[in-house]
This record gives structure tokens, C-alpha cells and sequence, in this order.
């Protein structure tokens, strides 16, 4: 899963990002407003960890901007401020969750889990397309009831792409969600052509059809028909 992390308290931050990281996710993150604004706007992420006190901005200004902006990226408000009314305000404008600071970090990956759920998978952990299962929370891939073995890019890649099934997925869309603020190190695509040309032999070899089609140009889908 792809996160984003904004909050301007540099050793919660640098604690968040190492739990969801050790978790298997790819982490995004911003200490102000404006760097956040750029980032909500550019990228789309399973999940938005936001901090209402930045030191440029206010966080609820931030998620007024993503809600009219129609993208329905998760988000998890974080907090000092406990009042209700600062609560109800947040998840008018469009947040999922509120969390009050201090927190533990395993409260706040399960309660971004269970965002991520009731928006991507119908409020499941398991993820179906044709005889491929998918399990988000152990992370595990069978094929026709077969365990099949990924690495974590592949794992996340192959997700990512069951979750946008049937749309054309740009390659550099693939790789900024995968890879995270990572990905402008690449000088070329060159990689993501391997992750895949790997994923669909592993696919192919434990006996699923390959249901990625390439698009002149542009990128994958990834579709049945």
C-alpha cells in the first residue's frame, strides 16, 4: 500500500514512516502545507496520514482541497486536538478517521488497514480476480488454491493493478505508487518492464492466464476481456 505521511514533528514522523515501511508499505511524506498541497494533488494514495497543525497551512484546509477536488484517497486525521467539534469538522470535510495523539503506531496501521479496506476491497482482506486470491493482510498470492511466491514489489504491483483492473494504467503511474518519492531517482522505465515481464511469468507459470495487455504508449491494463 502507498501512504502518505504529513507532520511536521520530525520523530513521529521518522516513527510512522519506519512502522509502515517494516510493514511492507511505501511511504510518501511532507512536513508542510504547501509540500503536501503538491503531493495530494500530483500522486493518488491508498491512505493520507494528516496532521491538522502544520506550520504553513491548517491540515482541514488540506482535505477540503483533496474532497473537492473529487479524489478519494483514504485519510486518517492525527491529532492533539481532541475537541469534538474538531473531530466532527474533519470527518464532514471528507476524512475516514480521526486518531488523538499520542497513539500507538499498531492502532493507527489498523485503523488505515480498515480505511484502505472499505474503500479498495469492500471491506475485505482478500482480493479476487478470476483464480488469482490475493491477501492483503498476510500478503499472500494463490493461484487455483497454488501459493504463489512474490517479491514485495511484485506482491504490491500485482495489487495495485487488481485494484484498477480494467483501466489503463500509465507506466509512470505504476511506478510513483510503487516506488514512492523513490521513483524520481529512475532514468528510464526500463524497470518496471522487468517487475512486470517477472510478475507475468510467475502468473503464467503457476498456471494463470495473463491478464496484462500493454498499451501503445501509454502503459497496462489489466483486464479479462
Amino acid at each position: 500500500m502507498k501512504f502518505l505521511v504529513i507532520e511536521d514533528e520530525e520523530s513521529l514522523r521518522r516513527s510512522v514512516i519506519k512502522y509502515l515501511t517494516d510493514e511492507g508499505n511505501v511511504c510518501d511524506w511532507s512536513s508542510s502545507f504547501r509540500e503536501a498541497d503538491e503531493k495530494m494533488m500530483l500522486y493518488d494514495y491508498d491512505c493520507i496520514i494528516l496532521d491538522l497543525g502544520l506550520p504553513d497551512g491548517e491540515g482541514l484546509k488540506l482535505l477540503q482541497q483533496l474532497r473537492k477536488s473529487n479524489k478519494t484517497d483514504g485519510v486518517l486525521i492525527v491529532s492533539a486536538r481532541n475537541a469534538l467539534d474538531q473531530k466532527l469538522e474533519g470527518l464532514r470535510l471528507g476524512a475516514d478517521d480521526y486518531l488523538t495523539k499520542p497513539f500507538h503506531l499498531s492502532e493507527l496501521y489498523a485503523r488505515a488497514q480498515a480505511i484502505i479496506r472499505r474503500k479498495s476491497f469492500q471491506g475485505n482482506d482478500t482480493v479476487r480476480f478470476g483464480e488469482i486470491e490475493v491477501d492483503t493482510v498476510a500478503k499472500t498470492v494463490h493461484v487455483s488454491g497454488r501459493e504463489l511466491y512474490l517479491t514485495r514489489k511484485e506482491f504490491d504491483l500485482l495489487l495495485y493493478f487488481i485494484v484498477n483492473k480494467n483501466k489503463v494504467v500509465p507506466k509512470s503511474a505504476a511506478i510513483t505508487h510503487i516506488w514512492g518519492d523513490e521513483a524520481d531517482m529512475a532514468d528510464s522505465f526500463d524497470f518496471i518492464y522487468t517487475h512486470i515481464k517477472n510478475l507475468r511469468k510467475k502468473l503464467s507459470d503457476a498456471g494463470s492466464r495473463d491478464y496484462f495487455h500493454s498499451v501503445y504508449g501509454v502503459g497496462y491494463k489489466f483486464t479479462d476481456g
